[in-house]
């Protein structure tokens, strides 16, 4: 190629400019549709490989036919006189020997493909098509001794199985141990950027602002706390989040349990003598056993008035290695509360919970991020609409803690100053024994 100069048309924005200068190890360009998201990854893709001559990249979606349509077609048209495409090996080759790999990851099982691979730059098209477990293999993947950079790119709207961990790294910012903030970046793209598509089709814009309100404020505003597909588009943190001290003083309260290895997730709720409830805290804890959980439960519950613990029936299952079920060995910790069986009904429990939210009989403290996050990103079941979907699973725990305390049938009918209608066990002495089960 050497004397001659490739010219590739199309002129970008700011915000695809912006995307362009991210050195950020990773960089997510998204939020409403018809950003310029895809166009602006074709071009810093090719702009790496034409940078570092020998540079190997990856290009992912979710699907090879979507990949192929959407990405390789356009490169090829635009670059095919520096670069070829190999049908068999699914790579872009370029003369000065970068390669662009195209991958895809429908299931979870596709990611052992690139296990033990290395590439220097790997972008993902439509990130939150993908699990934060498909996403994680995938970073393991960015390495090499070499000095090329290594870097992440994605695109993404708001919705789909990975909603809740884009929103997490890119949008709330929330890190978890091993995850430096400074190696994140988050680059809004609207339809307002992306000139050429509001020039060529005068309509387009017409037609997003004619959309149903949820719709339209994910699709043309971009926003993260609504999407197609939520199962919970009922919840507003404008009607629904409150401040802890609103609690009014004369409830009962009881916490709400769904237990796992995985996580124990646990609520703190307080009752009205109307009847609304309050969620006041959360307590969401990781890789405890059933006696450890018994244990943090009574440390969350501290001096708080507990009448009583609902839980999920499988706790009142007995486990093959002691012959004891969970709700024994639970209820033997002193100072755990009462406990009784939830109705776990999934499909009735839901409506219940929606019907509260719809009427604002429920409210959700902001000492419950976990629980407000999860419900903002959970999602239909595609086989069943009126559930929840199972996936992500760290998404249904709080959700499901607090259908079982919607499912009670507590009443507010005494005093809060009369003695609880049980004794707790003293320290050091078995609740079993002396507490009518």
């Amino acid at each position: 190629m050497s004397g001659r100069v490739l010219k590739i048309g199309g002129v970008p924005s700011e915000k695809q400019r912006e995307f362009f200068r991210s050195r950020a190890k990773y960089t997510a360009y998204g939020g409403a549709r018809c950003g310029g998201k895809s166009w602006a990854l074709r071009r810093k893709l090719m702009g790496l490989c034409l940078n570092y001559p020998g540079i190997r990249c990856l290009l992912v979606r979710r699907s090879l036919w979507e990949l192929k349509a959407n990405h390789v077609l356009p490169l090829l048209a635009e670059y095919g006189s520096i670069a070829k495409y190999g049908e068999r090996d699914r790579v872009i080759e370029l003369k000065n020997g970068s390669t662009i790999h195209l991958g895809y990851c429908a299931t979870d099982s596709d990611t052992l493909r690139y296990q033990g691979q290395e590439y220097d730059i790997i972008a993902i098209d439509e990130a939150t098509q993908l699990s934060e477990y498909q996403f994680s293999i995938f970073k393991a993947s960015l390495r090499g001794v070499n000095s090329f950079p290594k870097r992440m790119y994605l695109t993404c709207n708001p919705g789909g199985v990975g909603h809740a961990w884009v929103k997490r790294l890119f949008i709330d910012r929330d890190f978890r141990e091993g995850e430096d903030p400074a190696d994140y970046k988050f680059i809004p793209a609207l339809v307002y950027d992306n000139e050429v598509l509001l020039r060529s089709d005068h309509s387009y814009l017409s037609q997003l602002k004619a959309l149903p309100k949820r719709l339209r404020d994910a699709w043309l505003d971009g926003r993260w706390d609504v999407f197609e597909g939520q199962f919970f588009p009922e919840l507003s943190e404008e009607k629904h989040v409150i401040d802890v001290h609103t609690v009014p003083k004369n409830v009962i309260r009881y916490i709400a349990i769904d237990y796992g290895f995985d996580m124990l997730a646990v609520l703190l709720i307080a009752k009205d003598e109307g009847g609304v409830l309050y969620v006041e805290r959360e307590l969401m804890k990781k890789g405890l056993t059933l006696g450890e959980a018994a244990r943090e439960i009574v440390r969350f519950i501290g001096d708080a008035r507990v009448e009583l613990a609902v839980a999920s029936p499988d706790l009142w299952n007995r486990r093959q290695d002691s012959g004891l079920s969970g709700f024994e060995i639970m209820q033997s910790v002193c100072g755990m509360p009462l406990m009784v069986a939830a109705d776990d009904r999934r499909v009735p429990g839901w409506r219940v919970l929606k019907d509260r939210l719809a009427s604002e009989t429920l409210f959700i403290s902001r000492d419950c991020p976990e629980l407000i996050a999860s419900m903002q990103s959970l999602l239909c079941d595609r086989e069943k609409i009126e559930d929840a979907a199972s996936k992500p699973h760290h998404l249904t725990h709080a959700p499901e803690a607090l259908r079982y305390a919607v499912m009670s049938r507590l009443e507010c009918t005494r005093n809060v100053d009369e003695p609880l209608p049980f004794t707790f066990a003293k320290k050091g002495q078995s609740a079993r024994g002396f507490m009518d089960f």
